[in-house]
């Protein structure tokens, strides 16, 4: 029987929990020091009570930065058997949490076979999911109609949720005054934004705040404040409507940490890369060090089908500024539901932002596997190469495409390749190539 509602609760009461002991085992890290962590709030462990299957990881301050995927069924992509193929494929590559954003019909069967069967952490985002499961159109659900589908996440065994309390009427206010060229882009905070204005009444999940928290407290769910006014396009980062609701998710984030249920802060979207590093200490100060949730940020507008790659600039400028937890985006965002091909590639992209973002704030052991791969490289050993590289199948795959005469040289230099003719000289041997025709 436990003795501790949540992770943060246990962490203010000195139990070691064992999540927390696995955590510390995976980022090398003493028990002691993650606990303090986790008791003051700049690291969270997502880890409802009911996901038995689970491989905890912790995300914060001093931590490595971790990756999400997001997956699920859509009105017009409804292939279950795909996206749990994607799921393999996430906890194949390694990512460490997986939110299904299904917002189709009845999906509490696909998220319960998820939870049942991955290691790596589940985010929902329960406004999705409301008019599928309560099976009522936007303006005839009540506010505490909301609260059960939050219960019902939370009792299938959901690690964390996005929740969009912050958008309440002042932040709406602001977003009004401000206005903005893409307006708001979040799916879920322009449905409750929607619902808003169509009922008159405050955003249900700010106004019934503490009975959001106490669900989460019962189970354990980690609340991942969402950012409904996260900028759509660089021309609205950084204005009044995202720094408004930022200045809400503050206080949310105290009034949550009262009540032990763990927090993390969603953030931008779109921006500028001369404004990433101000945004993730302005969050940090704001949302007095809790751990950063970040979606890109998306450097550019005009990358259509490249956004993974205009995502990991951003990601990993962004994780080298604070940022702990990125969210992958895919080559199809913008345009379509991804397929297993784009969730590949979207995912390596995020773990190279994070990965090289670790190296920047000089994780212990981030710089290790690179190491090890500039030896195999210096050894020109092939294989031992293949096996620490990011995407093996992938490297591979190009090298065996144009093969080399000589397995120590690759098909570009040849045997004009410096790492060879230097080793050769350094051997005492002569570097000759007529005679070697």
């Amino acid at each position: 029987m436990r003795n501790y509602s949540t992770q943060m609760d246990a962490a203010k009461k000195g139990i070691l929990t064992p999540e927390m002991a696995v955590v510390a085992k995976k980022e090398s890290m003493s028990p002691d020091t993650l606990m303090a962590l986790v008791a003051s709030g700049r690291v969270a462990i997502p880890a409802n009570i009911r996901h038995s299957s689970l491989s905890a990881e912790g995300i914060g301050s001093g931590l490595r930065t971790k990756i999400n995927v997001n997956l699920g069924i859509s009105g017009d992509c409804n292939n279950y058997d795909l996206e749990m193929q994607k799921v393999d494929m996430a906890i194949r590559f390694g990512a460490e949490a997986i939110m299904d954003l299904s917002n189709y019909g009845k999906t509490n069967t696909f998220r319960t076979q998820l939870i049942e069967r991955s290691p790596a952490m589940i985010g929902t985002v329960p406004m999705y999911d409301a008019i599928g499961y309560l099976d009522k159109d936007l303006l005839e659900i009540t506010a505490k109609d909301f609260l059960k589908v939050i219960r019902a996440h939370a009792e299938e065994g959901v690690d964390f949720m996005t929740i969009h309390a912050g958008i309440n009427r002042r932040a709406v206010e602001g977003f009004r005054r401000e206005g903005r060229r893409m307006n708001i882009v979040s799916r879920g905070g322009s449905l409750l934004f929607a619902w808003m204005e169509m009922t008159g009444n405050e955003n249900p999940f700010y106004e019934y705040y503490d009975e959001v928290l106490d669900i989460l407290a019962e189970y354990d769910v980690t609340i991942s404040l969402g950012d409904a006014l996260r900028p759509g396009c660089i021309d609205d980062s950084t204005d009044a409507g995202q720094i408004g609701e930022l200045i809400e998710l503050g206080n949310l984030t105290k009034r949550a940490w009262e009540k032990n249920v763990q927090v993390m802060v969603e953030g931008p979207g779109h921006m500028a890369m001369n404004e990433i590093a101000a945004n993730m200490q302005l969050e940090k100060r704001l949302c007095h060090g809790a751990p950063f949730y970040v979606l890109g940020p998306i450097v550019t507008d005009i990358a259509p089908g490249y956004d993974h790659i205009t995502s990991a600039i951003g990601g990993a400028i962004a994780a080298a500024s604070g940022a702990d937890f990125l969210c992958y985006v895919t080559p199809a965002e913008h345009l379509r539901l991804p397929d297993l091909s784009d969730v590949k590639e979207g995912i390596i992209a995020s773990k190279i932002a994070a990965h090289a973002a670790d190296i920047a704030k000089n994780i212990p052991g981030a710089r290790d596997i690179d190491n090890r791969m500039a030896n195999a490289r210096h050894r020109v050993d092939w294989e031992e190469m293949f096996s620490l590289a990011l995407d093996s199948e992938k490297a591979r795959e190009y090298f065996e495409s144009t093969p080399p005469s000589d397995r120590h040289t690759c098909s570009m230099c040849g045997r004009m390749c410096a790492v060879r003719t230097t080793n050769l000289i350094l051997e005492g041997k002569k570097v000759e190539f007529c005679s070697e025709k």
